[in-house]
């Protein structure tokens, strides 16, 4: 499917073209058929004679719906720009084109509607000249007539190149859908509509759904596309999706539909912004169109010095799920204008609370050479962040950062964490007691958020035993004969240190239930299971032995690298998962966490 908006200035003949087009009533309001005028979005779509599938989404054209003209075209990658000859260009047609222009929309035609009314030749070359300084410059032209069919099959071959002529969408990528419809069906519940850019939507799939009143997850019931029932769209399409566990009214137009972890709702962004007209001054408030939302905003500019291009410190009056790249426009409702291309650069940006930091922010991201933020610069800002968090902001994982599980770190700022720990756990009093801190005592000591990023901090001759990081060097506080029983574990597993004994062998070494919880409590020993029993040190050891493995691995090729039997490996294993030295993929394979 390929998705087309309309646009164009009021009564020139939009909906009576694509009405002509596809044998579709794109008014869906008896306000709208009565009047004679769009005021909502439409939907419509027809069948080329190549077999191509174009829906259209048919905006109005007057001044006072550009909003919601915008939440139908920012989603859209082509247009069809009505004309009519006996007008020709009109206050509307030049805010649609300057919106189309800032949303860097390229790809499009041109119809010259009420050819029947006027020679189209003067309007065909006056918008021509008009589009040249655009996105739009060099769109095809084709002179129509709906009322008597005239240039329509032409009108359908252009269309026909136009769908050739788009880029290929990427049907793999996270999921974004910005809904610009929402409704209720008795029997089925809440269903919102929007263009699918990119990405892929199933039946059954969880999705984060951001809204006014904040970020919740929701399941897809069902999906539609051009009214039939579907497993599963991929983009380029237009989409009804059925949500399970959500009201109607706690959706509306503006909120977004995304894959789980891949964006972030943000009040707060900086961006560069493009101006139509430097010589222009950008007012302090506006109102941000991107997809089908529009939120008013605040504008700090950054730069000290004039020109096309500057940079700003945008605040929103409603967090929305931004990325960077994002390309959004900037309007003065007021004035009737465009004040700026924005594209956003950095979704989190620092607090400006020095003399001069405006300024250099601004250097910092003109000096950019991408569009992206750098990964490494905001995770040493931040110290350590969710990995998810860092590619909802649009950044890479910095290939020097430390992983922690779900977590990132700085490798400077890992390096004085695990300073601060190994102080921590040094200075802890010897003998007596449980060897070592607890890992959350840590957390809370480190000041850090979260019990994997103490374990990704943990290194030799630091290890996590039992809930606990311990000094590996510290002899562990043993009964005489609790010691002999482990020294002789040690000698058997010297060899084969993951072949764990039976339990007829431990009892035979002296290690009974009662030895076993003080071996423990040392942090002599690791219980991998019942009645399975490691020295320490093993689960550290087994990792570093996977480490060697071509990556991912089964559970038989861990066995095998290990040299142990099922009864061990497959407690052994998960043990590794808990403690983060390994990840179990959705296929039951198995890969070591970087350290």
């Amino acid at each position: 499917m390929h998705v087309v908006a309309t646009a164009g200035h009021v009564d020139h003949g939009k909906s009576t073209l694509v009405r002509a087009l596809t044998g579709m009533e794109p008014d869906r309001h008896e306000e709208e058929r009565r009047r004679g005028m769009t005021i909502d979005l439409g939907f419509v779509w027809t069948t080329l004679p190549g077999g191509e599938v174009v829906a259209f989404v048919d905006v109005p054209g007057h001044e006072r719906f550009v909003p919601t003209m915008l939440a139908g075209v920012g989603p859209v990658p082509a247009v069809l720009l009505v004309v009519a000859a006996d007008e020709g260009w009109m206050p509307q047609t030049a805010e649609h084109v300057a919106a189309l222009d800032a949303l860097g929309v390229r790809h499009g035609v041109l119809a010259v509607t009420r050819s029947d009314l006027a020679e189209p030749g003067p309007v065909v070359a006056d918008v021509g000249a008009r589009l040249a300084p655009t996105s739009l410059a060099g769109l095809p032209a084709v002179p129509v007539s709906a009322r008597t069919g005239a240039g329509l099959d032409d009108l359908v071959e252009a269309l026909g190149r136009l769908v050739h002529a788009l880029p290929a969408p990427d049907a793999a990528a996270p999921v974004r859908l910005w809904i610009d419809r929402s409704f209720t069906i008795r029997g089925s519940g809440t269903v919102v509509t929007g263009t699918l850019d990119a990405g892929t939507l199933r039946t059954g799939d969880e999705l984060t759904l951001h809204a006014a009143s904040g970020a919740r997850r929701v399941r897809v019931r069902g999906l539609q596309s051009l009214g039939t029932a579907a497993d599963r769209v991929a983009a380029v399409a237009r989409v009804a999706v059925n949500l399970r566990g959500i009201e109607r009214e706690e959706v509306s137009r503006g909120d977004v539909l995304a894959t789980p972890g891949t964006v972030d709702a943000t009040g707060t962004v900086d961006a560069r912004l493009e101006l139509p007209d430097e010589e222009l001054r950008t007012p302090p408030h506006a109102v941000l169109h991107l997809g089908s939302a529009a939120v008013g905003v605040r504008i700090r500019l950054l730069d000290t010095d004039g020109g096309p291009v500057r940079h700003a410190r945008l605040t929103l009056d409603r967090a929305l799920p931004l990325a960077a790249g994002d390309v959004a426009l900037l309007r003065d409702p007021g004035a009737h204008r465009i004040v700026a291309r924005a594209r956003v650069l950095d979704t989190a940006p620092p607090p400006l609370t020095r003399r001069g930091a405006g300024r250099a922010r601004a250097a910092e991201l003109a000096a950019l050479s991408t569009d992206r933020p750098d990964g490494a610069a905001l995770l040493a800002r931040a110290g350590t962040l969710r990995v998810s968090a860092l590619r909802a902001m649009g950044a890479e994982v910095p290939p020097d950062s430390v992983s922690a599980g779900d977590f990132v770190i700085d490798a400077a700022v890992a390096d004085r964490w695990r300073s601060a720990l190994t102080t921590l756990v040094s200075a802890l009093p010897a003998g007596g007691g449980e060897p070592g801190i607890k890992v959350g005592e840590a957390r809370a000591a480190l000041g850090v958020p979260d019990d994997a990023i103490v374990a990704g901090l943990v290194v030799a001759p630091l290890a996590i035993r039992n809930g606990r990081v311990v000094d590996t060097r510290r002899t562990p506080d043993l009964a005489p004969a609790v010691a002999a029983a482990v020294d002789a574990l040690r000698a058997d597993l010297a060899e084969t240190p993951f072949a764990a004994p039976t339990a007829d062998r431990l009892a035979e070494l002296g290690l009974g239930r009662r030895e076993l919880a003080a071996a423990e409590r040392a942090g002599a020993v690791v219980r991998v299971a019942d009645g399975v029993v490691l020295l320490a040190d093993g689960p550290e050891r087994a990792a570093a032995v996977l480490a060697e493995l071509p990556q991912p691995f089964t559970t038989s090729e861990a066995r095998q690298a290990l040299g142990t039997s099922r009864r061990v490996a497959i407690p052994l294993l998960e043990l590794l998962d808990r403690r983060q030295l390994t990840r179990r993929l959705p296929d039951d394979r198995r890969t070591v966490n970087p350290r």
